[in-house]
């Protein structure tokens, strides 16, 4: 599922913006298209690749979950072409976590942005990466010697990813013998006074209920925030297509 492009002369940048939601790929064209790019928005990678032949990218911006396949492998396969390899990559994604920008780091790619976003910031950012990249080069080539420019961002979601204390293990519970015929059972000590080392177990789960509770408000804060955002993104598209 293609988006048709507009034929449009080869003098100004063309940039691939791939993404399920037809919201932001409009979005997004036009935002680009106002600041002089030829834009090409896919729906899914085998779109955007099935188009590089006759319109060759200068710049590929991917969402990292897609239904067929995901950002990274788009990704890696620029970096992989014979001719597209110097070609910068944004991936965009909603959550970025030690997982997500090792893996982004992994393919190679050149910046990994957070959902939501304003378009006018990608469209600066993009310029930006292009009016500072060289000619095209072979994927050895473009990392011989120099730094990933997502290194600092790796290192950053390094300590992002909060650390989890294992759950603590239940105190064994004590044995008893059988009181003989005519005895009356001893009520066993541990039912008399509390194990020790309880305290500080329940100290440890009540924490760790708390800290639960905060990842869970915050959640639910960050998903109120993307429908506020989807709903802006709705209303800027009314907007910007009326202006047109």
């Amino acid at each position: 599922m293609t988006d048709t492009p507009e034929r449009e002369p080869r003098s100004k940048p063309n940039v691939y913006f791939i993404d399920d939601s037809a919201t932001m790929r409009e979005v997004v064209k036009i935002a680009f298209r106002r600041e002089n790019f030829n834009v090409v928005t896919c729906a899914d990678m085998a779109s955007a690749v099935s188009q590089f032949d006759e319109t060759a990218p200068d710049a590929v911006i991917s969402d990292v979950i897609m239904p067929d396949k995901d950002g990274y492998q788009l990704c890696q396969y620029v970096k992989q072409h014979p001719l597209f390899g110097g070609t910068p990559v944004f991936l965009m994604s909603g959550v970025v976590n030690k997982e997500v920008a090792e893996r982004a780091h992994e393919v190679k790619a050149d910046e990994l942005i957070r959902k939501p976003f304003h378009p006018q910031d990608l469209v600066a950012r993009v310029k930006k990466l292009l009016d500072h990249s060289e000619p095209q080069k072979t994927p050895a080539q473009n990392n011989a010697g120099q730094p990933n420019p997502l290194t600092q961002l790796f290192e950053l979601a390094a300590n992002l990813s909060p650390q989890v204390p294992p759950a603590p293990r239940p105190a064994p519970l004590a044995s008893h013998s059988m009181p003989r015929a005519g005895q009356t059972a001893a009520p066993p000590a541990a039912m008399n006074q509390a194990p020790a080392g309880s305290s500080q177990e329940l100290s440890k789960l009540r924490a760790e209920i708390r800290r639960l509770e905060s990842l869970i408000k915050k959640l639910q804060s960050d998903l109120a925030s993307e429908r506020e955002y989807s709903a802006a993104l709705e209303s800027q598209v009314r907007t910007l297509s009326t202006a047109e």
